[in-house]
């Protein structure tokens, strides 16, 4: 009798634990109620926009010089060195020509003594001693005279090689010493001051392209995106890559450089999507989520966007139009939340 009545005391004492645990689990629970947040609500609407096709370019400057000496000689000095900023009539390197020295001298010696030669035959023909056709022959010969001195000291000038324009250096190709020659490059200047954008444009898209069209150009080392002002078109394509290099200028902008790599959008033609402001996407981590509004309550969408055009971005997927959006995300706001519109 006490063998048998050890299993019923454990199997009760097994009964009661488990209906205790029961009446704890069946205990009902009551959801806290968010509250109700104002929110600023938008429909979603399709939106057309010209389609476009990114072309690559160059950055360069629009007034770029190659100056080269125009008398041979000896370089006696270089003035600049790359990167030096220069005004316009500066200095920038001297050649020395002697024998231009030397070719002005003989002509002021004639000039001198032409200009004599007039003066005298002048008070012979006052006199009516000299006739007026030998007169007129020394008055000839002074002009040829007179023109070969203004002819030396043109060349002499040319042996002071001053900057064409206000810029900075560039290259330096040659220094003291050296042999200048005409047609033989001694310096590269540009004006830094005034860039241009330039591309190589394919010929399917060169039609849609027209002088005094602004289009937007994204340069790789500015945040920002700037509009470039068509300024030149080819009117015939490059041979070879049967391109047609067009040029738009850029307006200033700090950090922009020649030699930077940039792209610009080139009209090709229209197409239409589902576009949202900027400020109604939320990113977290590698998703992208909006909150749509429905029967005033807030729901979290999972959406994938395309272009930013200003300040709305094309939606590719996750909204239909018509649906309403938050423009504005409040903080804290969470899927289920009531909201309401002010």
């Amino acid at each position: 009798m006490r063998k048998s009545s050890l299993p019923t005391a454990s199997f009760l004492l097994a009964a009661m634990l488990g209906l205790t645990s029961c009446s704890k689990q069946s205990e009902p629970t009551t959801p806290e109620r968010l509250p109700a947040v104002a929110v600023r609500l938008q429909t979603v609407e399709k939106k057309s926009r010209p389609a476009t096709e990114e072309v690559v370019g160059t950055v360069r400057a629009r007034l770029r010089s190659v100056i080269e000496a125009k008398v041979s000689g000896k370089i006696d000095r270089m003035l600049v060195v790359p990167g030096q900023n220069v005004k316009t009539s500066e200095l920038l390197a001297s050649i020395e020509a002697r024998e231009v020295q030397a070719r002005l001298d003989q002509a002021l010696a004639v000039r001198q003594q032409a200009d004599a030669d007039l003066k005298r035959f002048a008070a012979l023909l006052e006199q009516k001693i000299l006739a007026q056709a030998e007169y007129d022959a020394a008055q000839s010969k002074f002009r040829v005279a007179d023109g070969a001195v203004r002819e030396a000291e043109t060349l002499l000038g040319y042996t002071q090689v001053t900057a064409p324009f206000d810029g900075v250096i560039t290259r330096k190709h040659a220094d003291v010493g050296d042999l200048a020659t005409p047609g033989k490059p001694l310096l590269e200047m540009e004006d830094a001051r005034s860039l241009r954008l330039e591309a190589d444009v394919p010929e399917a898209v060169i039609g849609r392209v027209v002088l005094g069209a602004k289009l937007p150009v994204r340069i790789a080392a500015l945040e920002t995106e700037v509009e470039g002002l068509v300024s030149e078109i080819s009117p015939a394509a490059d041979p070879g890559s049967r391109t047609f290099l067009v040029k738009l200028d850029l307006p200033p902008q700090p950090g922009l450089r020649a030699g930077q790599f940039g792209r610009v959008a080139m009209p090709v033609g229209e197409t239409t999507a589902l576009r949202v402001p900027a400020s109604a996407v939320i990113q977290r981590g590698q998703m992208e989520i909006v909150f749509v509004v429905n029967e005033s309550q807030a729901q979290l969408r999972l959406v994938k966007t395309g272009k930013r055009i200003g300040s709305e971005v094309e939606l590719v997927s996750g909204l239909e139009a018509g649906e309403k959006i938050v423009v504005e995300v409040p903080a804290g706001l969470t899927d289920g939340q009531p909201v309401t519109m002010p």
